[in-house]
């Protein structure tokens, strides 16, 4: 059956965990772990053989572990047990880390919001897969067998991270076309126009992207349709994919840095041409340390193609959320049940949704109706939430930056990203306005040269 294992009876415990002392244990898993991939072609070169750096008594007692887990446990359990071990294996890697794990609360912040009941779902960076978990963990607490909801498209640019996506999915009890690519130039799945869905948590303001392998599917309905940057960064690249890659009714949800919001030149252009295509939904400000590999804040967008036809069509929704998060430990924060399911019905109650409480509970519930009254209608909230119109945006130089639009809480300090963001916006404004100089007293004295010449 779909998203099951075929497990061949030297693969399984009892027949590891019956082996007489003094045989090598390593080799026996190692030779079982070769049998499930033969039975297996999705797990096809994905599963370690290395076992027999491991000495047979603590393998021994390894398997003897894993095995009590009892087959009444949830559904995904073996699943949750993996997610365990790569959040951790990320946090002990620093910046390597965050190339194939996001942390998981903001992955079903991202899930919650795009609500990915049914139909096809890309990750373009994939990693190791947990875009897709968190959309079949949301499907099937909304009842339904994600194997039968989900289609699930990804890829990756390194070969050992594709493999570890492989076996999240597969130890979920799900299957996913998983290929190894380079996105920028490569599109293996056929993307554009083609997916209800994009998730991703792509690398920030990768240079040196070769532009002329890009020059063929450049313009409308092509997968950089808006034009490609000038600058030396590819976030406008990445962004550009997760938009061109959705069908017509088709969303997207996305960690971005927080600079392409206010990126300048070109990049604006992009941006501008994008937020008058009404296919920004909705940017959300996320506060520092949410992540293991930077301490920096970030933003998450979240585009929607199907809101042209809706009152929202000529707006865009700006939550801040650096003042909502769970301190974990001094370098580390994240989000509660609560607290993303109170973000997420924000974003509900904006669209004009009703309120889903299937995560989070009679904590969300009461949170928003103190933030919006009993009856949960959305309104503007000073400090964390704003509708801003197109003409409201263009006023701000095309910025979706949520703190131009938010604004802060009576009584709030301003933070020091808040300092740093305000200093960053105004000094790029005197730069601009000193370039203008500059360039006004050029031809002043080119006018006065020429006067005094004739």
């Amino acid at each position: 059956a779909e998203g099951v294992l075929y497990l061949t009876p030297g693969a399984r415990f009892d027949h590891l965990l019956s082996l007489p002392e003094g045989r090598a244990v390593g080799k026996n898993v190692n030779d079982a772990m070769r049998d499930i991939e033969k039975h297996n072609p999705q797990l096809a070169g994905v599963l370690p053989k290395t076992y027999e750096i491991f000495n047979s008594t603590l393998l021994k007692e390894l398997l003897k572990q894993v095995s009590e887990i009892p087959v009444t446990a949830d559904f995904d359990a073996f699943g949750r047990i993996y997610e365990y071990f790569l959040g951790e294996f990320a946090m002990t890697q620093g910046q390597q880390g965050g190339e194939f794990f996001t942390p998981s609360s903001i992955v079903r912040f991202l899930v919650e919001v795009l609500e990915p009941y049914h139909g096809m779902i890309l990750d373009p960076a994939c990693g190791s897969g947990g875009m897709f978990v968190q959309s079949a963990r949301f499907v099937a607490e909304h009842k339904k067998n994600p194997s039968d909801e989900l289609s699930i498209h990804g890829q990756e640019k390194v070969e050992e991270t594709t493999a570890l996506c492989r076996m999240n999915l597969a130890v979920h009890g799900l299957e996913g076309d998983i290929k190894k690519a380079i996105s920028y130039y490569e599109d293996l799945h056929d993307a554009t126009g083609k997916f209800d869905f994009v998730l991703a948590n792509p690398p920030f303001n990768v240079n040196a992207v070769d532009k002329e392998r890009l020059a063929a599917v450049v313009g409308p309905g092509r997968r950089f349709p808006f034009g490609l940057p000038r600058a030396d960064n590819a976030n406008y690249l990445w962004i550009q994919l997760f938009y061109s890659a959705l069908n017509a009714k088709g969303r997207a949800g996305f960690v971005m840095a927080n600079s392409a919001g206010d990126a300048r030149s070109s990049e604006q252009d992009i941006r501008q041409k994008m937020i008058e295509d009404s296919g920004v939904d909705a940017i959300v400000a996320v506060g520092p340390n949410m992540f293991y590999t930077v301490t920096l804040p970030c933003t998450l967008w979240f585009l929607d193609k199907g809101k042209k036809k809706t009152p929202r069509a000529d707006k865009v929704l700006f939550i801040d959320a650096r003042h909502v998060y769970r301190q974990i430990d001094r370098a580390h924060r994240d989000w509660t049940h609560g607290q993303i399911a109170f973000l997420a019905n924000v974003v509900r109650l904006y669209r004009e949704e009703e309120p889903d409480f299937t995560l989070g509970g009679d904590e969300a519930k009461a949170k928003l109706q103190e933030v919006f009254g009993k009856k949960m209608a959305y309104k503007d909230v000073l400090g964390l939430c704003k509708a801003a119109t197109k003409k409201e945006i263009g006023a701000q130089g095309w910025s979706l930056n949520p703190g131009r639009y938010v604004g802060a809480a009576p009584g709030e300090e301003v933070s020091d990203e808040d300092f740093r963001e305000k200093f960053g916006v105004l000094n790029t404004e005197l730069e601009k306005l000193t370039g203008e100089a500059h360039d006004l007293e050029a031809t002043i004295a080119k006018n006065v040269a020429a006067i005094l010449e004739a």
